[in-house]
């Protein structure tokens, strides 16, 4: 039997919110109803969640990536003013429904309709509540520590296929500024987009540029927890292989040892694969729940779903109709089991010096978009775990370390974690993704190659043009450039090559990344001709002004990112690693197990 003076054991959830930039670039079926949907059906749910769990001092202790890029297009005017109208329509859809079946004589799914209409209405008033500043009960609950948000790349880049490393550093600084800017604070963590994690060496280009044969000569390129260390952040995640790989524990957290020097050391933390699948499977994990709302199955033109999961491919209405107080019953069943797999899972990785720690890494809008009854399943994990801390008289205990591991596990972010406890030595991780395959076919194929053919020189256009410094002589060279980063950045997004491979919505993100490189080019050209004469004509100032109307994101912008070396450095000095000014380890860490 376990004594008193058995460790804690720890679990951590971690949510991924993110969309691609699609403010000013369609409607319908792809583009800004993408970001309505996210917001009204996981955004807004989860900030519900966090609110009853705030109102009944239940600790969430989720921690939340909000993407730069989505940050951007939250607090867009646009978006503002267009997801009310967005809502009203799903209101009035969801009367029409009611109205239909009430008349067909369809008294259950009249009252699903009624369902859907009070969902959107909650949402429109939440919306309203928060004046529509979706970013601002966000960094409420972050403030009040119920959660910790979390950074990612700018635009989501995908790191491991960056073609400098000026570009590297760019993703990871702007994200940082961006965060402070909508956050009021610097970010601690940061999810690597797509768990992509790439070390430094010899790095060969996949790809030769658009218009040659010949690929680049090889470069020495940083790994990313160089940039992670120079820009302040002190912890990430990467899928479970990364680390199997070197035999290594799924549940402590390391330290990573790269080839270049830097001055802090970052903190890795694997992904747990069994709580994975019981999250993400519709197949044999909890979406799949037949009691539960089928995504697939809508009712047009309104768009509502009116039925249960079927596992089959039926046509609308073939399905049973989906009653919402059956699924919440099973949603409290599947917490109760989620929580139970927890404990079962760290139990035999306890460690008398060092707690475990389970990391689940999840995408957002799996809580609630992809998964109707996700958000409510998280608020029930939640207080399922307090309930087991609570004494007898209702209190709750404070002596969590002190609990056997075997029976309970305590919720934490990794923030928390990383300040109560040590790592558990130092790895070296070989570059790999959470994608197909655990590398990078996801996103570099036969049907994506194309695309860094034109990514690559267009980050050494750049590196050059801010490097030269002549854009920093007169507003409109500065206009030109800040808007030249911004469309790079857009380029780099990693959703148009996941996009092109799923065949999700291939043809929207071949469009997007064709729009985005021809506006590169024309500032390109723009710049060009600006050096040239040292004036723009009234052709071309209406043209800038139009490309920064569509894409003005990041306004504080700063071409300085891509100088050729650019880059910020820390103390000297590091947890568990000493590292002099010529850049020698003088203590590594070693493992503790």
């Amino acid at each position: 039997m376990k004594t008193a003076q058995t460790p804690a054991s720890y679990f951590a959830i971690i949510l991924n919110a993110h969309l691609p930039y699609v403010v000013n670039h369609g409607t319908w079926p792809h583009g800004m109803e993408w970001l309505h949907e996210a917001v009204a059906e996981t955004y807004l749910p989860l900030l519900r969640v966090l609110g009853n769990l705030e109102r009944d001092g239940v600790p969430a202790n989720f921690s939340i990536n909000l993407s730069p890029i989505l940050l951007e297009q939250l607090a867009h005017p646009l978006f503002r003013a267009e997801f009310p109208k967005y809502v009203a329509r799903k209101i009035v859809a969801a009367r029409e429904d009611e109205a239909y079946f009430l008349q067909s004589g369809d008294v259950t799914l009249a009252d699903t309709a009624r369902f859907w209409s009070h969902f959107y209405t909650t949402a429109q008033t939440e919306f309203n509540a928060l004046d529509g500043e979706i970013v601002r009960g966000f960094r409420h609950f972050n403030d009040a520590g119920l959660i910790e948000v979390l950074t990612s790349a700018a635009t989501h880049g995908y790191l491991p296929l960056l073609g400098t490393d000026e570009s590297l550093r760019a993703q990871i600084r702007c994200a940082v500024e961006t965060h402070r800017r909508h956050l009021g604070r610097a970010p601690r963590g940061i999810w690597l987009p797509e768990c992509g994690y790439r070390p430094a060496g010899l790095w060969s280009y996949p790809v030769p540029d658009e218009g040659s044969n010949e690929k680049r000569a090889a470069i020495q390129r940083i790994g990313v927890e160089q940039v992670l260390a120079e820009c302040g952040l002190e912890f990430f995640f990467v899928d479970t292989h990364l680390v199997e790989e070197r035999d290594q524990s799924l549940y402590q957290p390391y330290f990573v040892e790269g080839l270049n020097t830097h001055t802090r050391a970052v903190t890795v933390f694997p992904r747990d694969p069994r709580t994975g699948v019981q999250v993400w499977s519709s197949d044999i994990g909890y979406p799949g729940d037949p009691n539960y709302l089928d995504f697939h199955k809508k009712r047009f033109p309104g768009g509502h779903r009116y039925w249960q999961v079927s596992g089959n491919a039926n046509g609308v209405g073939d399905g049973l109709s989906y009653l919402p107080e059956q699924a919440a019953e099973r949603v409290q069943h599947h917490a109760n089991h989620f929580v139970q797999l927890v404990y079962k899972t760290l139990e035999s990785s306890v460690n008398q010096r060092t707690p475990p720690i389970l990391c689940a890494p999840f995408d957002a809008d799996l809580f609630g978009h992809w998964w109707f009854e996700g958000a409510h399943w998280l608020e029930a994990v939640a207080r399922t775990l307090d309930t087991r801390f609570r004494q007898s008289d209702g209190t709750v205990r404070h002596d969590a370390g002190a609990i056997s591991v075997g029976e309970r596990a305590i919720s934490t972010t990794c923030s928390q974690y990383i300040d109560r406890h040590p790592r558990a030595g130092t790895i070296v991780l070989d570059e790999g993704s959470w994608g197909t395959g655990g590398d990078n076919q996801v996103w570099l194929n036969s049907e994506t190659a194309w695309t860094y053919a034109q990514i690559y020189p267009a980050e050494i256009i750049l590196r050059e043009i801010a490097t030269a410094d002549k854009w920093r002589e007169s507003e409109w060279g500065g206009r030109i450039v800040r808007q030249m980063c911004r469309e790079l950045l857009l380029l780099e997004s990693s959703d148009w090559q996941s996009l092109i491979t799923t065949g999700a919505a291939r043809d929207y993100a071949e469009k997007r990344f064709h729009t985005h490189h021809q506006h590169f080019t024309e500032l390109k050209e723009m710049w060009q001709a600006y050096e040239a004469v040292g004036t723009l004509d009234l052709r071309q100032t209406n043209r800038l002004i139009e490309i920064e109307s569509r894409d003005g994101v990041f306004p504080e912008i700063d071409p300085e990112l891509w100088v050729a070396g650019a880059r910020e450095t820390g103390n000297d000095t590091i947890a568990g690693t000493v590292v002099d000014r010529n850049g020698v380890v003088a203590n590594k860490v070693t493992s503790i197990n």
